[in-house]
């Protein structure tokens, strides 16, 4: 326990109730400032300088930050992706990072079949033609059958593996898969090139880090097939979006869905917008009454296993 009330700061706010979070560290004594700081990392000093822990969403936590939070024990990520977190200057600190990345796998995989169902079939197409009075113009944008094609996951882990078995049923002939983890049964082992040269359907499963931006950049999209779709429910930054805005007016790309973004909320000016056959969503692949509630409860638990000085269940390690 310990030796005085802990301070626990919510550094971006955004739910509606943080009732979990106060049942789970009420027996600490533990106190929780709720601060919202709009994305800029300099509130988070003024709000946070003599924290204890911190919850965090989207907001950076750069070394500029976290060098001015002296009493900082512990930073948990409401989520999975800490790119926008400096983990290895924490570790140098002896600050515990930790994430919570099994809170929405069924959520998110879900999300992503759902995007690639709806820009296979081109149902926004199809609905704004039924509203237009365009009514069965359905070969001018032509349609392929899944069953038979080739999916590939770029990323396998937890939720891509939960987004197989879901996209299983629509009846491939052959799964690619790319990932550090073992492969599903089933599946072959391919590299990212392999991938999208050969795939039909192309999902991104994959945190965000030096090696992994831009993965998908202008070589690997002209490598495409002109009928492949690009899924991506994982990091914005993953995917070169003027190039990937750019394969689809050019007709090089059938479609994407896109459920994150490199910058957030998606700008006013971004090509992707305006791109046909592209089907954007707001970051919202995870959402679901209940994986809200186990977000919540399973940072809320990390937190008081950091300030009890117990192992943490998903620590943030520096990349090696």
């Amino acid at each position: 326990m310990p030796s005085q009330a802990a301070k626990v700061v919510v550094v971006d706010g955004g739910y509606d109730s943080y009732d979990t979070e106060r049942a789970v560290l009420a027996p600490l004594g533990a106190e929780i400032v709720l601060a919202p700081c709009e994305g800029d990392p300099r509130r988070v000093i003024e709000v946070a300088n003599d924290a204890d822990a911190v919850l965090v969403r989207e907001t950076p936590l750069p070394t500029e930050t976290l060098q001015h939070l002296e009493r900082l024990r512990a930073i948990v990520r409401y989520g999975v992706g800490t790119d926008h977190i400096d983990v290895a200057y924490a570790a140098s600190r002896g600050i515990a990072v930790a994430n919570v990345p099994d809170y929405g796998i069924e959520e998110v995989s879900e999300h992503a079949l759902g995007l690639l169902l709806a820009v296979k079939r081109r149902l926004f197409q199809r609905d704004a033609a039924v509203r237009g009075d365009r009514w069965g113009q359905v070969r001018s944008t032509p349609i392929h059958r899944t069953r038979g094609g080739t999916l590939g996951l770029i990323g396998a882990g937890r939720i891509g593996g939960a987004f197989l078995e879901k996209a299983r049923p629509l009846g491939f002939a052959k799964i690619l898969v790319h990932s550090r983890d073992p492969l599903p049964d089933g599946t072959e082992a391919a590299d990212p090139d392999g991938i999208c040269r050969q795939a039909d359907v192309i999902s991104l499963h994959l945190p965000l880090t030096p090696q992994t931006r831009h993965l998908i950049d202008t070589r690997r999209l002209a490598a495409m097939k002109p009928t492949a779709i690009l899924i991506n429910t994982a990091r914005g930054g993953l995917i070169d979006e003027a190039a990937l805005a750019a394969a689809l007016e050019e007709g090089r790309l059938l479609g994407a869905g896109l459920d994150v973004f490199g910058e957030e909320p998606l700008p006013s000016g971004s090509p992707l917008r305006s791109a046909p056959n592209c089907i954007l969503s707001d970051h919202v692949a995870w959402y679901s009454e209940e994986a809200l509630q186990d977000l919540q409860r399973k940072a809320a638990e990390e937190v008081r296993r950091a300030l009890l000085g117990e192992p943490l269940v998903n620590p943030v390690l520096p990349a090696a």
